[in-house]
């Protein structure tokens, strides 16, 4: 009784599907559920499904932003550290340095 056409069927995928959709790791696909880069639907507290058309859209419109902006990196902030990131602000000192050459004391 219930039709499902399939013009109007929504697709819904697990993180596995959708990783191997668009051939990247599962832990990616999690790691962009995590920071809001994709979209996401709770079915439970811990059952996620990711609707296919969405997600699409979703990188579409993150891929056309970081294409139109051209040879300019400054307006594109990767979320993804770097080791810049991790030892910003990290300058031994000359102690430390002297030091690291093997001596002793």
């Amino acid at each position: 009784m219930n039709e499902t056409h399939p013009d109007k069927r929504t697709d819904y995928l697990t993180a596995k599907q959708l990783a191997d959709h668009l051939q990247v790791s599962e832990t990616t696909i999690h790691r962009l559920r995590r920071t809001g880069r994709i979209p996401a639907v709770y079915v439970t507290e811990r059952l996620v499904r990711f609707n296919l058309k969405e997600v699409r859209r979703v990188l579409a419109k993150a891929n056309d932003r970081i294409g139109s902006a051209g040879d300019s990196q400054d307006e594109f902030v990767s979320p993804q550290l770097g080791f810049g990131d991790l030892f910003e602000g990290f300058s031994p000192s000359e102690k430390e340095s002297s030091t690291d050459n093997g001596s002793d004391g």
